[in-house]
């Protein structure tokens, strides 16, 4: 669990950065990805899903 939630942090600041700095390319795309099946698996989930469908 503690490891999900290090890469979950690391992929969220990634993935800040890299839209911040360069924009969205295919790299980004893939980390934007894979932040979004960890998130899936974290208990943030539910508290995440009623803000994506507003």
């Amino acid at each position: 669990m503690a490891l999900r939630l290090f890469l979950v942090g690391a992929l969220t600041v990634t993935m800040c950065l890299l839209v911040g700095t360069v924009g969205l390319k295919i790299g980004h795309a893939v980390a934007a990805v894979l932040l979004g099946f960890y998130l899936r698996g974290t208990s943030l989930a539910p508290s995440i899903s009623p803000f994506a469908r507003s």
